[in-house]
């Protein structure tokens, strides 16, 4: 019984302490002796801004989210004051006039998928640095050219694969590829929703704007696997999708089976799965269900499985299961003394993000970062298992940048 009673204490004093900074951290004085202020606008004021950006942006002292714009300037004028930004433009023209915007050097972009390309391409040709969130766009060609012409430009672009700059991901990376595991044989990784997460006319379920499970959750799968992994995948051995009975050319989930290269030299090929589900069943026709957020490793002399690899600072843990040993169970919320000298136990997988992203800008080497090759690659092969589950990519942007641009 103590045992169980120091369990729902730790949860009190850690994870409920780190929820609550997660959503109401700290607020810092803005100091500009490293250099000028990154005045970030944002390009719609979308649900995902406020934890995203708006929230980490209060404890980062050269960080202020300077900006909003909407199609429907009224909308943009109330979530301008509701999170205390200073301005706001709206109309037809609203997202460009952001853009042209002097006083603001990076943007952040959580347009609909259908959107990423032509408005992070007309951001990179206004001189703006992009946050941009995943996935990058809605074919592999198109990501191509948005990394090709940030580098061309000498400007930074970043996708937000936020659960990457998490020491907790970090931490279960760092014990496979310690070998005290051993090589590995299987990667696996899930992330799921309850039925009703996702309501009816959401974008995610809008086929021109570059939705469907894979390009949503999905995304997250198949990066989490190529991490883990250390790679990229060989072939899609199998895949198949749940259709969105409204329209078909959309999956509410999908799952795949995959081929990695051997771990070790003269080893077999790795075996890996993704499975995502944006309308995960009731238990019992009405008891909704819980998200499902694991990954798995299997190696050849145990297992290490992550839960809650998305969204660790709420809760997570990390399992290492050896073959010959004892059990033992992890947690990473900072990163330990001598591995960086920046984090705390409370900052969000976004707040981690945008310190590496400030870094980057500013010419500092980050702690991580998600490379341009990282992410076509990505795109690439969520291509792939589009094609091996007979729903194709998503739709190419009619969208071109004007030449000299």
């Amino acid at each position: 019984m103590a045992s169980v009673t120091g369990f729902f204490k730790r949860i009190h004093a850690v994870e409920c302490q780190a929820y609550k900074m997660f959503i109401d951290p700290p607020v810092v004085p803005k100091a500009t002796g490293n250099g000028p202020l990154l005045k970030i606008g944002i390009l719609g004021a979308a649900n995902i801004a406020p934890h995203a950006l708006i929230y980490p942006a209060r404890s980062h002292p050269e960080v202020e989210v300077y900006a909003v714009a909407a199609r429907d300037i009224g909308k943009a004028e109330k979530f301008a004051k509701r999170y205390g930004i200073k301005k706001w433009y709206g109309g037809q023209d609203g997202y460009q006039e952001l853009l042209n915007d002097p006083a603001i050097n990076a943007v952040y972009n959580p347009l609909p998928n259908g959107l990423h390309y032509e408005w992070t391409m007309k951001a990179l040709a206004a001189g703006k640095h992009v946050l941009l969130e995943k996935p990058s766009g809605d074919t592999a060609e198109e990501s191509r050219l948005m990394f090709e012409l940030a580098d061309r430009k000498g400007l930074v672009l970043l996708e937000a694969f936020h659960y990457r700059f998490h020491p907790a991901i970090q931490r279960v990376k760092e014990i496979i590829d310690s070998g005290e595991l051993g090589s590995i044989k299987e990667v696996h990784a899930s992330l799921g929703f309850p039925k009703g997460f996702i309501p009816e006319g959401d974008i995610r379920l809008n086929y021109s704007l570059g939705g469907g499970a894979l390009m949503d959750a999905g995304c997250y799968t198949l990066n989490c696997v190529r991490y883990l992994a250390s790679g990229n995948p060989t072939a899609v051995t199998s895949a198949t999708a749940l259709r969105y009975p409204k329209d078909p050319r959309i999956d509410t989930a999908t799952s795949a089976d995959l081929l990695f290269p051997p771990s070790t030299p003269n080893g077999s090929p790795v075996r890996a799965s993704i499975k995502c589900d944006m309308f995960l069943p009731n238990w019992f026709w009405f008891i909704p269900r819980p998200p499902v957020i694991s990954a798995r490793v299997v190696c050849d002399q145990g297992t290490v499985e992550v839960f809650n690899y998305v969204m660790p600072v709420i809760y997570h843990s990390i399992t290492v299961t050896p073959n010959d040993g004892k059990k033992r169970t992890e947690k990473a919320y900072a990163f330990p003394s001598g591995k960086s000298e920046k984090g705390e136990s409370w900052w969000s997988t976004y707040r981690y993000q945008l310190e590496a992203f400030v870094d980057k800008v500013g010419g500092r080497t980050p702690q991580t970062w998600v490379s341009s090759e990282d992410s076509v690659a990505n795109m690439l092969w969520i291509e792939k298992i589009y094609e091996e589950a007979g729903l194709g990519p998503r739709p190419e942007s009619s969208f071109s940048l004007p030449e000299g641009s």
